[in-house]
């Protein structure tokens, strides 16, 4: 099967392939933002702040500046939010993001990539990893790092930091448009499978559910999800739909017709009710995570929520409810 991204294929394959030298010279000499995932299945029960309480030192030892924390999840929210993020982290002169990430049998990846300075947040080359069975391994590999590496990084902070980054939520309400789009009879609707989404989706696979995943296992997955798509839109959709199977530019999907992109995102609902612009009416209902659909114009880089809020807990309901409230 050929259902994959061969760039995330390549991206999967550097993770390992660049663990083998010193730290990079950025970390040595300029701002880091950590972002971490952990897996809530993985012993002992550790969350992402306990993590960061641990790392923090070890990271300093080992020659960094990390000036911010913040839980992976919640910087890749949605494009927007990520955007916010990286708009906010630009007024900082950050120059590396860092990602420790917590399998759910323990083991911990540290990655540390150049800032891209844009939404991408990562790039799909030239980062360093650092891979260990468990948080105890990880920082003594990181002081031991540190006693070879000469750093230009001075007064840093002696515990860990997690700053709300102004207008990260907030950032690109304005976009989000509760209402349906026009001329969906006209061009055709991109659905993309998993793993091709894009390069702003780089920095997604180091979530503690995807990191390591092999290209294999993302093919079954895609095919399995596009059987299950395909029943949903057959019935709720009757306009072009194409399955993007591959990451592909917006001037590419433009030039294949396709104007429109399916989005979907999961988390809190009441985050993302905040971050598409609307008001949390059920505070109880607000913790609950949740998968919500919109549709991405990319000639106006318009976002289009629907008239009706319509996320739920199963993905399945919440398109079979998008799609169906596209006819009002």
């Amino acid at each position: 099967m050929k259902y994959f991204s061969a760039t995330l294929l390549f991206f999967l394959l550097t993770i390992d392939l660049f663990g083998q030298g010193g730290l990079p010279d950025t970390f040595l000499d300029g701002k880091s933002v950590v972002m971490i995932s952990s897996a809530p299945q993985a012993r002992p029960v550790l969350s992402w702040k306990e993590l960061a309480e641990a790392i923090h030192p070890a990271l300093v030892e080992a020659g960094g500046d990390p000036v911010a924390y913040y839980e992976l999840e919640d910087v890749t929210l949605s494009e927007e939010v990520q955007t916010g993020f990286a708009e906010a982290f630009n007024k900082r002169l950050i120059k590396n993001i860092v990602i420790l990430t917590r399998k759910a049998n323990g083991e911990l990846a540290l990655n540390i990539a150049p800032y891209t300075m844009n939404k991408n947040m990562v790039p799909n080359a030239g980062v360093f990893s650092l891979q260990m069975p468990d948080l105890g391994g990880m920082v003594q590999a990181l002081e031991a790092l540190g006693k070879n590496s000469r750093s230009h990084n001075y007064l840093v902070l002696d515990v860990p930091e997690y700053p709300v980054a102004a207008g990260a939520i907030a950032g690109g309400t304005n976009r989000f448009l509760p209402r349906n789009p026009l001329n969906l009879d006209v061009f055709k609707l991109g659905v993309p499978l998993s793993g091709s989404a894009g390069e702003s989706s780089f920095l997604t696979m180091y979530r503690y559910d995807l990191l390591g995943k092999s290209a294999e296992a993302i093919a079954v997955e895609q095919e399995a999800e596009k059987r299950g798509l395909e029943g949903i839109f057959k019935s709720n959709y009757p306009y072009q739909v194409e399955f993007l199977t591959e990451a592909k530019s917006e001037a590419e999907l433009i030039r294949d017709r396709v104007q429109f992109v399916l989005m979907r995102v999961e988390g809190r609902e009441g985050d993302l009710m905040k971050s598409m612009g609307l008001p949390v009416l059920d505070e109880e209902a607000a913790s609950r995570i949740v998968v919500k659909y919109y549709i991405k114009f990319l000639v106006r880089n318009e976002l289009y929520i629907g008239p009706t809020w319509d996320a739920h807990p199963n993905w399945r309901t919440a398109l079979s409810q998008f799609l169906s409230n596209l006819q009002k």
